[in-house]
């Protein structure tokens, strides 16, 4: 039988600007991602990803303590209580990034894993911290992460995560390959003229050497009082041969929905055999410190 996988990732705007109080503009992106997660389960999706610290605008824009603030604990935290509920009700698969506070003082960039009956699987922290012009200051406010490259079994896949910058590194794309991963979401913020390029090739690529699916999602328009540049959206699944599956437009809030055959996995792996001709003994350099 088919091993067919309805996914969904959902792009959006910011909800409220930087100049309302913190907890109205997450309270107000919470709700409207409550709302775009109801539509992705009307349309049947068993698994969907929500975009890089989706309950606030891209903070790291600039350099404020004031957004500490957006931290909570995983999965004790009050949002992820929430998706826990959620995923249950929906019976879907749920990956929610968010601002991680693992004690005062210890923040990461992190998204949760929930499976399909409100059970906490695990999280991802990102690994690889930016802190890039025009407006990527995310040094100031994540460590690097420490949980290593998980997969998570669920019901509709074997799933990894890597977030946004981690990208840019095929050494832990590959990671994710070897531990089984079958689809790999990859919530981010990125803005037009600094990777737009880049974003259409780096993970089709990423897809295709290391033979799975992968999902690209970003954040929508342009965020004041920072203004770095436009959030161009076009998230989009591509298949284990690099082509694109769904892509999203470049200026809407949307959920993108794709039907995903885990089964091409195994028909691309018979054809290129990448894991077995791998030679790691002789790739010393990429582990050096």
């Amino acid at each position: 039988m088919p091993r067919i996988t309805r996914a969904a990732i959902i792009q959006s705007t910011n909800a409220l600007p930087d100049s309302e109080d913190l907890p109205r503009i997450k309270q107000a992106n919470i709700d409207k991602h409550v709302e775009l997660i109801k539509e992705a389960a009307n349309r049947g999706a068993q698994v969907c990803c929500l975009q890089e610290l989706f309950y606030g605008p891209y903070f790291p824009a600039e350099q404020d303590t004031r957004w500490y603030d957006l931290a909570e604990p995983i999965p004790d935290g009050p949002t992820i209580q929430l998706m826990r509920d959620i995923a249950k009700q929906h019976g879907m698969v749920l990956i929610v990034p968010i601002y991680e506070q693992e004690m005062p003082g210890v923040l990461y960039n992190t998204a949760a894993v929930i499976d399909d009956e409100g059970n906490y699987l695990g999280k991802y922290r990102k690994h690889h911290i930016p802190h890039l012009y025009p407006g990527f200051w995310e040094k100031f406010y994540f460590k690097p992460g420490n949980c290593g490259y998980p997969v998570f079994n669920t019901r509709f896949g074997k799933i990894g995560v890597y977030i946004c910058y981690d990208r840019h590194f095929p050494e832990g794309a590959r990671e994710l390959g070897l531990n089984g991963a079958e689809i790999v979401f990859n919530p981010s913020a990125t803005v037009a003229g600094l990777s737009e390029y880049l974003w259409k090739i780096e993970q089709p690529a990423h897809a295709v050497a290391n033979q799975y699916f992968v999902s690209a999602i970003n954040r929508v328009g342009t965020e004041a009082p920072w203004n770095i540049g436009e959030f161009y959206g076009n998230s989009y699944f591509c298949d284990p041969r690099g082509q694109f599956v769904a892509q999203g437009s470049r200026d809407k809030t949307e959920v993108v929905v794709a039907d995903l055959d885990l089964d091409l996995i195994q028909e691309v792996r018979n054809v290129w055999q990448f894991y077995r001709d791998r030679r790691p003994e002789t790739y010393t350099r990429t582990t050096e410190i």
